[in-house]
């Protein structure tokens, strides 16, 4: 306060000068008492108006460009100045009562903007390219953890889920159960040690495979080392498929796993050798190097499918969402990899068979009057709902609880959620599909 008041006078001490002088000369020059009288009251009461007014802009000038929830507090102060000198001016009372009163409006106005939580302005961070090939190992892994989960010591975070969206479907340490694809725990050596000795691979030989796929593209060939295997099964996922992992139906030989370097993912190659770097060194192995991973990729991804570079931006937090919901329902089911699970009629690609299929204009009112339905849906909208936030509500026989990832209501916004109810709840057995939109 003492601060304020030093700052005050210094802004004014002119103008109180010129009323102290006033004041004196008021004394000396009249010599009526009663109008000396009434003279040094005026003067008096304009000293401390004039106070009150430096001292409000002296608060003001403070206060202005920092986050201060007092700001009001100098227009409160113009306010009193005003009514106080329209009493005792009463020539100008009306005035400066018009006056006060618009400050008060304003102080009102000022004291309720102000106590609203606050956003701080500024620039957004600069966006900058990252650039992978500059890398330390350590420096590849984290990020490699950022595209798979999303942020770095987020791997063993239940739901964390980056861009690649590995974990829909992959876990990743000894113990952990992956319903939908192979644990990934030791796959630097068993890569090696395992898949490419099973005869079923058929290493070097891709015209011996008995899979959906035989060669990544017609000339790639079949791995010859461990990181080769690991780039063929990111690139080409059903030219081997792992016993028991297979698409339903397939006998084991079409891969549910979508290729990550194509949409929606389209991980870029320097992206892909983050991600595998970290496979290599959370278990404390010396990795390939980047320029290693990196070719190993090119041997299955011919030059033109290759996500272009400038793609390769930091990747997203693990709060990131997998569709915000401006997207049509086909792409927003492609991101979240429904389509991989899923045969859902009127949808491109969705053909799966891990899940049931998606027919809910027809299933879901069945299913709500089944005597195991666990859930609290009414109606069509709210059981399709229930099925995408909290899938064990009800698990359609003959397919296992718990294949269905949890995390869909944190990682689908409430547009994209609606848009998918939207569509499911017009999907009926026998009918055609709806429009997409």
């Amino acid at each position: 306060m003492g601060d304020l008041i030093n700052e005050a006078i210094s802004i004014g001490w002119p103008l109180l000068a010129l009323l102290a002088g006033l004041l004196v000369y008021s004394q000396v020059s009249i010599s009526d008492p009663a109008a000396k009288k009434r003279a040094t009251f005026k003067l008096f009461i304009g000293i401390i108006a004039a106070f009150m007014l430096l001292v409000a802009i002296a608060h003001y000038k403070n206060s202005f460009y920092e986050a201060n929830r007092m700001l009001p507090v100098s227009l409160v102060l113009i306010t009193s100045m005003c009514f106080m000198m329209g009493i005792y001016f009463p020539n100008q009372a009306a005035l400066l009562k018009i006056g006060g009163f618009m400050f008060f409006v304003a102080a009102g106005l000022s004291g309720y903007g102000n106590w609203l939580p606050q956003v701080e302005g500024g620039f957004p961070p600069k966006e900058e390219k990252i650039q992978f090939e500059s890398m330390t190992a350590q420096q590849l892994a984290d990020e490699g953890e950022k595209i798979i989960f999303g942020g770095i010591g987020q791997n063993k975070v239940q739901g964390a889920i980056g861009k690649g969206q590995c974990p829909l479907c992959h876990a990743f340490h000894k113990g952990m159960l992956g319903e939908r694809a192979p644990n990934l725990d030791g796959i630097p050596e068993r890569a090696g040690k395992e898949r490419l000795e099973d005869p079923k691979y058929s290493k070097g030989k891709p015209a011996g495979r008995d899979y959906a796929q035989k060669e990544a593209f017609p000339g790639a060939g079949t791995a010859e080392n461990g990181q080769e295997y690991i780039a063929e099964s990111h690139s080409c996922p059903s030219c081997y498929v792992v016993a028991g992992f297979g698409v339903k139906g397939t006998n084991d030989k079409e891969s549910p796993m979508p290729a990550i370097h194509k949409p929606p993912i389209s991980l870029s190659l320097p992206e892909l050798a983050a991600v595998d770097t970290w496979l290599y060194i959370r278990e404390g192995r010396d990795s390939p190097t980047y320029d290693e991973i990196v070719k190993s990729y090119e041997k299955f991804i011919p030059e033109a499918d290759r996500p272009k570079q400038q793609d390769d931006k930091a990747a997203g937090p693990p709060s990131a969402l997998l569709a915000d919901g401006t997207e049509p329902v086909d792409q927003i089911l492609a991101k979240a990899q429904c389509v991989s699970c899923h045969t859902i009629p009127g949808i491109p690609g969705a053909v799966g068979t891990i899940g049931p299929k998606l027919e809910e204009g027809t299933n879901a009112p069945l299913r709500i009057k089944d005597k195991d339905y666990k859930g609290t849906a009414k109606t069509v909208p709210d059981y399709i709902m229930e099925s995408i936030v909290s899938p064990s509500a009800y698990v359609v026989k003959p397919f296992p609880d718990n294949t269905m990832p949890k995390v869909f209501g944190q990682k689908l916004s409430a547009g994209a959620l609606k848009k998918i109810v939207d569509y499911l709840s017009q999907v009926k057995a026998g009918s055609p599909p709806p429009k997409i939109s």
